[in-house]
């Protein structure tokens, strides 16, 4: 398709790029969960799954060889090698359009034109910092769980002993990893969870056909265990933690969401404070996360970040400096390590009764994979004869020329081909790092609160 073929009103604006730039400007207008992905280009097409490997290291020798040992071809020595773990990529298409009729608009051409542009911009990243949220949270991607995964609560009480017991939240527990690869929990293949005091085996999950789940993006159902859950374990609120799962921490060690509570023994509501964004720290690096150019990323709602302003250690931490940048623009940029990022996107749940849930979340580098696919933006047809597509941080912009019978609608489009995974890192083991967790996902912490209003009230 020549540019000829658009109204000569328009062609300045494609000629001089301004059209690229208006995309450009919505797709960076913020800051957002897909910051955090590490970006890599996918050369398959699409609804196809590309499956990834990483290898651990060998755990450290410590004993020294037995000199009458050292003998033969082989010296006393045994091989050893190193386990892999696996997770898997999927990529979908992704778009949206909208169309301008140039007769009936009711504002200049170009600046409609332009202005289709940057909403379809915002759209798309938007979108896309949904997708990778979505991801960071529900973890649906790689089978195992996002970072609320494999912690939930007890919903329904037992009436008596028995192994079905109804949970909240069945994210975490559907999976586990086996050689390497992710399985589901059965007889042969069961995953150690918590329930309240008791420590069971599960061997199988059932998702409820009505969805009743209070967590964002949750899935209710029953956790099957290979013995009986005793009735003080199995009681509605008790918390159940699968061995392998992330890390969620709550103020004042409240074991469940719904624990949250607008008092505590202090005083003080369940809301954010510098202490559980150290907590978090120091979970990361225990496991040797690596930070994200100098500081590991918070990223968290406003109303968590006013939390955080309200603290005492914080206000401690920052007694005479109430003068700084931070406080007079109440933002944090960096601090102990962290860099705080306010978000509109981070997941909202209703009150469970203190107040509406908040969630922050806490990562380092290689928390979250984004694949691009090549195949984006990619046409067969010579670039003359085509629409004019524009390729913008991955996403493409497509602007047809008018085809309807009179020639008056331009249609401006966009999408993305491509997919976000949680890699695993079970590998990194306390032989190979001593100080490791068990935790499948290690980059990544959330943490849960209540959040407070400019009086200090819990909202």
């Amino acid at each position: 398709m020549g540019i000829e073929n658009f109204p000569v009103q328009l062609q300045s604006a494609v000629q001089q790029g301004f059209l690229a730039r208006e995309f450009e400007n919505g797709l960076r207008s913020r800051l957002g969960f897909r910051q955090v992905a590490d970006r890599e280009v996918f050369p398959n097409a699409i609804g196809e799954t590309l499956t990834k490997t990483r290898k651990s290291l060998k755990a450290p020798v410590t004993t020294p060889m037995l000199p009458t040992g050292n003998t033969n071809f082989d010296n006393g020595l045994s091989p050893s090698g190193w386990s892999v773990e696996q997770y898997t990529l999927s990529i979908h298409q992704y778009g949206d359009t909208i169309d301008l009729n140039m007769v009936t608009s009711g504002v200049g051409i170009a600046s409609q034109f332009l202005a289709n542009a940057n909403t379809n911009g915002v759209q798309a990243m938007q979108s896309l910092d949904r997708l990778a949220r979505n991801t960071l949270f529900g973890g649906a991607a790689n089978g195992v769980g996002g970072y609320l995964g494999g912690n939930t609560r007890v919903s329904v009480t037992l009436d008596a002993a028995g192994n079905n017991v109804h949970v909240d939240d069945i994210r975490g527990f559907q999976n586990v990893i086996e050689n390497g690869q992710v399985v589901s929990v059965g007889a042969s293949n069961g995953m150690t969870a918590t329930v309240g005091d008791g420590v069971y085996t599960l061997v199988g999950v059932m998702a409820d056909a009505a969805n009743v789940s209070t967590a964002p993006g949750g899935v209710s159902g029953q956790l099957v265990f290979s013995s009986a859950v005793s009735v003080s374990d199995g009681t509605a609120g008790n918390a159940v933690v699968a061995a392998t799962a992330p890390l969620v921490l709550r103020p004042n060690g409240r074991l469940t969401t719904a624990a949250l509570k607008t008092a505590s023994p202090s005083g003080l509501a369940d809301t954010l404070g510098i202490q559980n964004v150290l907590a978090g720290v120091a979970a990361l690096r225990r496991n040797n996360v690596p930070m994200i150019d100098g500081a590991y990323h918070c990223y968290l709602d406003d109303l968590q970040l006013l939390s955080l302003f309200r603290d005492a250690d914080f206000k401690y931490l920052y007694r005479g400096a109430y003068g700084s940048e931070e406080y007079r623009s109440g933002q944090v940029i960096e601090l102990l390590g962290v860099r705080f990022i306010p978000t509109t996107e981070a997941p909202q749940q209703a009150s469970l009764g203190a107040g509406p849930i908040h969630r922050a979340l806490l990562v380092g580098q290689g928390a979250l994979v984004e694949g691009d696919c090549a195949c984006t933006g990619h046409s067969d047809i010579p670039d003359s004869e085509r629409a004019l597509v524009e390729m913008v941080d991955g996403v493409a912009m497509v602007t047809r020329e008018p085809l309807d019978r009179l020639r008056q609608i331009i249609a401006q489009s966009w999408y993305w081909i491509g997919g976000f995974a949680l890699p695993t890192d079970m590998t990194a083991n306390a032989a190979i790092i001593p100080t490791a967790t068990n935790a499948y996902l290690k980059r990544g912490v959330v943490i849960e609160s209540l959040g407070t209003d400019a009086l200090g009230l819990t909202y």
